[in-house]
């Protein structure tokens, strides 16, 4: 006969109430954990995605996730000059926020070197990936898009043709993958207005100088577009991918790279690391500390519980020590109902976890690691938690039956 199943029955309805409220601290924990490696996993998504052997971005910054990173377009030429090197692709990534159809859409663009790179690496649940320089986009499926679908981004409109799942930036708003000149092309959009002060200014500038009165095309220039200006370069990117030729040592390609003064050059691995050290490093640190006070407060939970049902059997222990039952007995009673209590909220957080997490706005990934991580947490909490009740349980004696 197991008196603590048999005293759990006989209370059936306070050990499911208290096994569902332990349970559900035990789901916020875990809840903890799962959306610190879903951080991590989108913070270092594009970088693992993308495959480069070596990012070339603007000097003295720590490249386009962490901060504002320009370099010019004809750096890939310039890479592709250096000897070890395989392939030079152009990088373009920022964010940006519209009205869509009454809802706010944010999406962090990513511009690709297409042709080279059309985004057949992708993992499409539908459509395709881009087969024009132009006026063509993969979005992933939390923007709420579908194949098709036109979205007006600046002056231009642009055709769904792919979708994308579980691909998001570092804070979550979903990726939108465009060619790396329509992606310039949304980044540097002005409103007409502008463009019309801008080339007002030019020819003002152009008045008040010696060489405005001498070359009075000069005039005539400062109204065309920028991208027929000679005097005004091309738009710059966000970084340069570069692959090294199988045979030749990347850190020498590295050092050679980062020898030009005007680029800093980092490995995919030392990348990955500034993403972890910088942006994603203060929500480990916050997520670590309420994870750590979760499980305090979820052992003074349990201890505080196992108290309460100790001193309503206290009548029932006196009784039992009074009939001869040794003090094993007593402390195996307690520490089985903790075990049982600690099982019951193991398994309901489970089950919970597998319902709630997919409907969270931040991707939850709880790994085989974490659950037996739980587990033995779980057992470790109840274990220490039950030795108030044991302790108060030994203080009983066999006389009290009588009062």
């Amino acid at each position: 006969m197991n008196l603590a199943a048999r005293d759990i029955r006989h209370n059936l309805g306070r050990f499911v109430l208290t096994s569902l409220g332990l349970g559900l601290l035990v789901v916020i924990v875990m809840g903890m954990g799962g959306i610190y490696r879903g951080i991590v996993e989108d913070a270092t998504l594009l970088v693992d995605r993308l495959d480069a052997d070596l990012w070339i971005v603007q000097r003295d910054t720590k490249g386009p996730f962490a901060e504002i990173s320009r370099v010019p377009i004809a750096l890939e030429d310039r890479a592709l000059a250096v000897q070890g090197v395989a392939s030079a692709r152009r990088f373009v990534t920022h964010t940006i926020q519209r009205d869509y159809h009454g809802r706010p859409l944010r999406m962090a663009v990513v511009g690709l070197a297409w042709p080279h790179d059309r985004g057949d690496w992708l993992p499409l649940l539908a459509g395709r990936s881009l087969r024009q320089g132009h006026y063509e986009m993969i979005a992933d499926r939390s923007l709420g898009l579908a194949p098709g679908q036109l979205l007006r981004l600046g002056k231009d409109e642009y055709t769904v043709v792919g979708l994308t799942s579980g691909m998001v930036s570092s804070a979550g708003d979903g990726l939108a993958f465009f060619t790396a000149s329509d992606a310039l092309a949304i980044q540097f959009d002005t409103s007409p207005e502008s463009t019309r002060l801008e080339r007002a200014a030019r020819r003002a500038r152009a008045e008040r100088i010696d060489l405005g009165a001498t070359q009075p095309t000069l005039f005539e220039r400062a109204r065309l577009p920028n991208a027929q200006i000679p005097a005004l370069g091309p738009p710059q990117v966000s970084a340069v991918l570069v692959n090294v030729k199988p045979g030749y040592d990347t850190a020498a390609v590295a050092a050679t790279l980062d020898a030009w003064p005007d680029v800093s050059v980092f490995s995919s691995a030392q990348q990955r690391q500034l993403l972890l050290r910088g942006p994603v490093d203060k929500a480990r640190r916050q997520i670590g500390m309420f994870r750590t006070l979760l499980v305090v407060i979820s052992a003074i939970i349990v201890a505080l519980i196992l108290y309460t049902l100790t001193l309503d059997k206290l009548h029932d222990i006196a009784l039992l020590k009074l009939i001869g039952a040794r003090d094993s007995l007593i402390l195996a009673l307690v520490l089985q109902e903790a075990l049982m209590l600690g099982a019951a909220a193991y398994l309901i957080a489970y089950l919970a976890a597998q319902r709630l997490f997919p409907h969270f706005p931040r991707r939850v990934i709880v790994t085989p690691d974490m659950y037996l991580w739980l587990a033995g947490a779980v057992t470790v909490i109840c274990v220490l938690g039950s030795l108030l009740g044991i302790w108060r349980a030994m203080r009983v004696e066999a006389r009290e039956v009588l009062t």
